[in-house]
C-alpha cells in the first residue's frame, strides 16, 4: 500500500526540528525531576515542576495531581499523549550526580517520559498541527487506584474528542535507540492475590499438637506453581508469582496464621478466571490437608493492553522514515494502566530501547541501578511524535 499522505506533510518535520531545539532544556529538566521524585498519589511537587516547564500552555487539573494540556486547535478531535508523574519506593544506587537521595526513585523511566513529552509540548506550541494534541501527565501509574482509570472516567477527559492515545516506555531489554511498535496484546491483565492460612500455634518443640500454618502455606506456594502448567494452555501466556510471605515472630514459636501475596498475569483475558479458580481450589485443598483453614481474596488490576493494529503499522512506517531502527515485536507479562486508555480509544504503547548509565548493571526496570541515558529523551520524543502523526493520518482526511 502507498504511504499515507500525512507522512510527507511538512508539519511533521517542523515539529521534529522544534522538539530537537528543546532537548537541552529537557535534559536539564529530566535531571531535576529525577533528583526530586514523588511517590504515587503524592506527586504535587513533580506536577508543579511540569506545570512551570510547560510555560504559557493552559493546564487543567485531573485525577488529583494529574494534568491535561491541550495544544493546537481549541475544538475538534485530539490525539492524547501520556507521561507518568510517579516514582517507585526504591532507594537509588546509580551514583549519578543528580540521583535521588530519599526513599524513592524514578526506577521506571518516568522522568524520561515526562521530559520527552514536555519537549514535545513546547515544540508543538510553535507548529501548526493538523489535529490538536492533549498532553496527559498522569498520577498513580505505579499504584492503585489507577490514575489512568480515574482520568478516562473524568469529565475533564470527556470534554475532549479523543481520537487516539499514544505512549512510549523506555525498555532496557531492547537495543538503545530502537523502538518496538507491536500490534495486538503487548501487556498482561493483572490480578493480585492474598492468601491467609489459619491454624493453631504453639511451641516449636511440640509441632504435633499444633496445626502449623507455616508448613501449610509453604506447600501452597509450591503447589501453586503447577496452576499455570496444568490449567492454562501451553500456547497461552500466563504467570503466577508469589512475591511476599509473612509468618511468625520468633524461631521457637509456631504462629497461628501465615500470609502470602502474589500476582496473576495473562495475555488472554479468558484465562484469568481459570487461574483464579485454580488458586482458590489448590489453596483450600492444601490447607485442609494440614488441618488448617484458608481464605483467598483477589484484587483486580489492569486489563490486557492491546495496541491498535493500524496505528502500530502506520507508526512503524514513520519511524523508518525518521531513520529510527525498529526493534522486534515485544510482548510481556508486565502491566501498565495505559490499557485503560486503549480500552476506551485506539491506543498505541511503544517500547524504546535505552542504554543504562547507572553505577551498576541494570537489565530490567525497577532496579535501584536503573538510569536511562539522556539520549532516551530524544528517542522517546521521536516515538511519541511518530504516534501522533500516525493517529492524525488515520483520522484526518487528505486529498
Amino acid at each position: 500500500m502507498p504511504a499515507t499522505p500525512v507522512l510527507t506533510d511538512r508539519w511533521v518535520d517542523a515539529l521534529r526540528a522544534a522538539v530537537r531545539a528543546e532537548l537541552p532544556a529537557a535534559i536539564s529538566l529530566r535531571h531535576e525531576l529525577h533528583s526530586y521524585p514523588d511517590l504515587s498519589g503524592s506527586e504535587e511537587a513533580t506536577a508543579e515542576l511540569v506545570r512551570r516547564a510547560l510555560g504559557p500552555v493552559e493546564v487543567t487539573s485531573v485525577a488529583g495531581t494529574g494534568m491535561l494540556a491541550r495544544i493546537g486547535r481549541a475544538d475538534g478531535p485530539v490525539v492524547a499523549v501520556r507521561a507518568e508523574l510517579d516514582a517507585l519506593p526504591v532507594t537509588e544506587l546509580t551514583e549519578v550526580s543528580w540521583s535521588a537521595s530519599g526513599p524513592c526513585m524514578h526506577a521506571c523511566g518516568h522522568d524520561v517520559h515526562m521530559a520527552a513529552l514536555i519537549a514535545l509540548c513546547r515544540g508543538a506550541s510553535r507548529v501548526e498541527l493538523p489535529v490538536a494534541m492533549l498532553a496527559v501527565f498522569q498520577p498513580r501509574e505505579e499504584a492503585y487506584p489507577s490514575g489512568a482509570l480515574d482520568i478516562v472516567s473524568s469529565p475533564e477527559w470527556k470534554a475532549h474528542e479523543v481520537r487516539a492515545v499514544v505512549g512510549a516506555h523506555v525498555q532496557p531489554l531492547l537495543a538503545p535507540g530502537t523502538v518496538a511498535a507491536t500490534p495486538g496484546a503487548i501487556n498482561a491483565a493483572v490480578c493480585n492475590v492474598e492468601i491467609t492460612v489459619t491454624g493453631s500455634g504453639g511451641h516449636a518443640a511440640y509441632p504435633h499438637v499444633t496445626q502449623d500454618p507455616v508448613l501449610a502455606i509453604s506447600e501452597i506456594v509450591v503447589s501453586l506453581q503447577q496452576a499455570v502448567s496444568r490449567r492454562i494452555s501451553p500456547l497461552h501466556v500466563a504467570v503466577l508469582s508469589i512475591g511476599e510471605l509473612r509468618a511468625g515472630t520468633a524461631p521457637g514459636v509456631i504462629p497461628t496464621s501465615a500470609q502470602a501475596t502474589g500476582t496473576l498475569r495473562v495475555l488472554d483475558p479468558a484465562d484469568m478466571q481459570t487461574l483464579r479458580d485454580a488458586v482458590a481450589e489448590i489453596t483450600q485443598a492444601v490447607a485442609r490437608a494440614h488441618r488448617c483453614e484458608a481464605s483467598v481474596s483477589f484484587e483486580v488490576g489492569e486489563p490486557v493492553l492491546v495496541n491498535d493494529e493500524r496505528l502500530a503499522l502506520e507508526t512503524r512506517e514513520l519511524l523508518t522514515r525518521f531513520g529510527v531502527p525498529l526493534a522486534p515485536d515485544l510482548r510481556s507479562c508486565g502491566a501498565d494502566d495505559f490499557s485503560y486508555y486503549a480500552q476506551a480509544h485506539p491506543g498505541l504503547m511503544m517500547f524504546v530501547g535505552t542504554r543504562n548509565i547507572g553505577q551498576g548493571e541494570a537489565v530490567s526496570l525497577h532496579q535501584p541501578t536503573f538510569c536511562p541515558s539522556d539520549d532516551a529523551i530524544a528517542d522517546v520524543a521521536d516515538a511519541l511524535l511518530a504516534g501522533i502523526a500516525s493517529a492524525a493520518a488515520l483520522e484526518t482526511p487528505h486529498s
